[in-house]
């Protein structure tokens, strides 16, 4: 995600998300319920060759054993933070953790954990190296019951993404670099886009500077044509 008010600069993403949309589920590949899963996507992914190397998701576990966080939240009142954990291996996320952690104060998504074991964990995005106004400081972080919905008839919550959000790692393990083959997934809300440029989730820069043309591979998600389009 960038800084840039409705229009963000599409370098600013590295393993990350951008201006305005929601992402519910997202995670970059390399080349359910709350009851266990025998599978999840990054499993299927596995068994075909092509092993997920970061997987992001506040909504639910992304491997069908996976029990670790899935994200953290600050709360408002006294910067306390708290790690969000499924309710069960490989299941829906406990919001009923976060909402009984942030009753009476907001919350901010501070950390997306990375489920692959890879730790390409995203965080709030640093400042960009471009004029302008993501230049100045630190992207925001988002709001973190803005995207609530219910998965499984379990409720959780997606990440909202307002023009100015955004998260980042700059010093990811297993990435793709250069030509090296790689592939990307995400779920997004479909009601929530704009023509801004850009709400991205996938693989940029390792640093926060304008590299130049060709220097990042992303699921692009708003309906700006500047670049073309496909159907």
């Amino acid at each position: 995600m960038s800084r840039q008010p409705r229009h963000v600069r599409k370098h600013r993403i590295a393993s990350a998300l951008i201006v305005a949309g929601t992402l519910v589920t997202g995670l970059l590949v390399s080349g359910g319920t709350s009851q266990a899963a025998t599978q999840g996507p990054c499993d299927i992914y596995a068994a075909g060759g092509t092993p997920c190397v970061a997987a992001h998701s506040t909504t639910r576990a992304l491997y069908g054993a996976y029990t670790g966080p899935l994200y953290q939240v600050r709360r408002a009142s006294d910067s306390a933070t708290r790690d969000i954990a499924p309710l069960a291996a490989g299941g829906v996320a406990n919001a009923s953790t976060q909402d009984s952690f942030c009753a009476g104060t907001t919350c901010l998504i501070t950390v997306i954990y990375d489920q692959s074991g890879r730790n390409n964990r995203l965080t709030q995005a640093p400042p960009g190296g471009f004029q302008g106004p993501a230049a100045g400081g630190y992207d925001n972080l988002a709001n973190a019951t803005a995207a609530p919905i219910t998965v499984g008839g379990h409720k959780a919550y997606g990440v909202y993404v307002a023009p100015g959000t955004g998260y980042r790692n700059n010093n990811t393990n297993g990435i793709a670099t250069g030509d090296q083959p790689e592939g990307m997934y995400a779920i997004f809300d479909g009601t929530h886009y704009n023509g801004g440029c850009c709400f991205d989730y996938g693989n940029a820069e390792r640093n926060s500077r304008d590299n130049g043309n060709g220097t990042m591979e992303a699921i692009y998600f708003g309906n700006i044509k500047v670049w073309g389009y496909g159907a």
